[in-house]
Formats: C-alpha cells, structure tokens, sequence
C-alpha cells in the first residue's frame, strides 16, 4: 500500500542537512518528493558537528565540490533560505606546535593550493597578529581566509522550512526497512506499516544507509565513529576563525551567542563505537580541555555547560558516495560523508539534485562513484 496514494518523483531517505539539501534542490525544479526519516529532523550527524565550513584539510576528491560551495552558495544561503544560517567567512587556523607538525601543515598548504585555494603556512607572528589569545608554545599554522563556520542545526532546519515550503512531503518516525526492487530496478521503499512507491529512491541516512543500501545488493564500505564535543558557557567575543590542528586533536569555533563549541578525539573511538548508543565517554571531556589549554591557555576557567556524543558515517577511504548505482538502476546514495557532510551539504544539494535529474552535475562527482570499491580485474 501506498500510503501517499500517489507515486512520488523521488523518495530520500534520512532527514539530515544532506537529504533536505537535496530535497530542496529537488523541489525548486517542481519535482515531487518525499522524504522519510526514522527520528526527528536533524537529530542525527546534522545536530552533531562543530559547525565548520572548510575547504583546508580536504581530500582532492572532494575539495572542488565544497569550493564551489563556499563561493556560489554559502555566502547567500541565510538570504536564499529565509533564515540566518549564522555563516561567518573569517578563516580557519589549524594550529601547529612542534617539526612534525610543521611538516604536516606543508603538505596539507601544498596540496591546497595546487588545487587553487587560497592558502598559506604562517608563523607564529602571524598567527598572533590574526588571534592574539594563542599560546607561545604554537609554532606555525595553516591558515585559510575562505573558510568559516556556520550553525548545523539552523542550516538544517532552514533546508527542511524551504523544501516544506516548495512541496516536499516529510514523514517523521518512519523507518526505512528496505528498498523495493522490481525487475531489478529501485522503484520505492518498504518501512513497517507502509510501501511508498517512486521513480529514484536516495539513501542520504548516514550509517543507516548501508544496511538500507544493503537490501538492494549494495554493500556500503562504511563504519560507525563516536564523536563527542563540548560546550562552554557563553563569553563576550574573542574571535572568529574556525580552529584545529596538525595533530587533529581538536576542533572548535566560538558561536554568535558567545559560547565555544570544541570537538575531537582520543583516538580509541574505534573501540568505543556502538552501532546505536551515542553515549558520551567519561574520557573524552578531560582530553579534550587538555589539547584545547595547550593552544588557548587563556580558556583554563571558563565553565562547561555539557558535552553530547554523535556519529560520524565513516567511508573506507574517508569520502563519501555520491552516485546512482549502475548495479541497481534508480537507486541513489548520498553518504558516508566521514565526517565532512556539514560545510559540503549546501553544494551537495545542488549536484545530487543535477545528478538525479540529469545526470550530468556541473561538477564532476566522478571520483565519489560507488564503482571505485569494485575489486580490480
């Protein structure tokens, strides 16, 4: 039965920045859509993250999508979107304090800017003319003017108000079991009480998307990762780059209303990842205010109001599937976004959408096709 009564254009499944990115890119070309998601919208990775918008640090494959991103679309998307999305273009610091270090952030500026992003190794100096609360101990740092952050729920949820209001159908509290094949082709999906019908079926659900996908055949090279984070008490504002560093021990940004949100890891994650509590660790909070005070000593008595934990899709080579699957003709994914969805999701909505319309993006996705997992002959 379907329970829309008529057949959709397209069905997404996952109700996260990337599936109403998507479903909004959709919906401005009068497509009808809808959209399934087993929780709330956003409750996910999309709720979770540190809010950055960068393009340093990002593998070749990916990094053209997010700089047409933070040129075209991030810039007017508080306008375009109708909410203020709290995006702030003032640059990304990623912090460095010994040789080894320093030799990282070389080759992470390096591979930047042969790829044409505007993107330097800076000194200490530097560094403290652009942050004056930086520690001594920081040697050198890769920094970024293009980048930025915004806020992930507020983006989220701009997409979700727009998509609603171009059309789309949102059903909450409805878990996808599988997708519906006939004669070898997606052609909807199955959930407990109801069978919806359509012509292209998008699994945009995060790690839910490989037992999903898995239904049809498709077996996604995907694995959970607990991430946690921390939020401080508000403060008045100190400054407004997106932080991180050579040894990726933690990330952060201070937020319009005044408190910092860091993030990172500890490196047992791998260990610790449940495939559906996200709990937080009694480890990870003390790690975290340790690396942090190694870079901003200044932050040594300021309060934290809680931490969270999420979960981060994490593909085998650590960027994600945007493709329509040749084994399965109608079936699209959109996932494993290694913890890159956020600052990426407004220019994934853009050339998903091309993808699934046309099938001609204006940016070739080629390199994130899900045939590049495909044994070698």
């Amino acid at each position: 039965m379907n329970r829309m009564g008529t057949k959709q254009d397209y069905i997404i499944v996952g109700g996260g920045v990337i599936g109403c990115a998507i479903a909004y890119n959709l919906a401005k070309q009068k497509a009808k859509v809808l959209l399934l998601e087993k929780g709330e919208i956003g409750m996910g990775g999309s709720s979770r993250n540190g809010g950055g918008v960068r393009q340093s640090g990002r593998d070749p494959r990916e990094l053209p999508i997010v700089m047409y991103g933070v040129r075209q679309l991030w810039p007017t998307l508080s306008e375009e979107l109708g909410v203020d999305v709290e995006y702030h273009k003032k640059g990304n610091l990623r912090l460095g304090k010994t040789p080894e270090h320093v030799r990282v952030l070389e080759k992470l500026v390096a591979q930047g800017q042969s790829q044409g992003l505007e993107q330097t190794l800076i000194s200490y100096d530097e560094i403290k003319a652009i942050n004056p609360y930086v520690s001594e101990q920081v040697a050198a740092a890769s920094w970024c003017t293009t980048d930025g952050h915004a806020n992930p729920m507020k983006t989220t949820l701009a997409f979700y108000k727009r998509a609603r209001e171009l059309g789309v159908h949102f059903i909450s509290g409805e878990t996808a079991q599988s997708i519906v094949l006939r004669k070898g082709r997606a052609v909807g999906v199955k959930t407990k009480t109801n069978t919806y019908e359509a012509d292209k079926v998008i699994v945009a659900a995060g790690y839910a998307s490989r037992a999903i996908l898995s239904t049809a055949g498709i077996d996604m090279p995907m694995f959970n990762l607990v991430d946690e984070a921390l939020v401080t008490e508000a403060l008045p504002p100190m400054f407004e780059q997106m932080l991180g560093t050579a040894a990726a021990d933690y990330y952060g940004h201070q937020t319009d209303h005044g408190s910092f949100v860091f993030g990172g890891t500890t490196g047992l994650e791998e260990y610790i990842s449940d495939s559906t509590a996200s709990e937080t660790s009694s480890l990870t909070a003390p790690y975290l205010c340790r690396a942090i005070l190694g870079y901003f000593p200044c932050l040594k008595d300021v309060g934290i109001v809680r931490t969270w934990a999420g979960f981060i899709d994490k593909m085998a080579d650590g960027v994600p599937v945007i493709d329509e699957i040749d084994e399965v003709p109608g079936l699209v994914a959109a996932c494993g976004f290694s913890g890159h969805g956020f600052g990426i999701s407004p220019a994934v909505g853009v050339l998903a959408s091309e993808l699934i319309l046309t099938g001609k993006p204006h940016i070739s996705l080629d390199d994130l096709r899900y045939d590049r997992f495909r044994a070698k002959a």
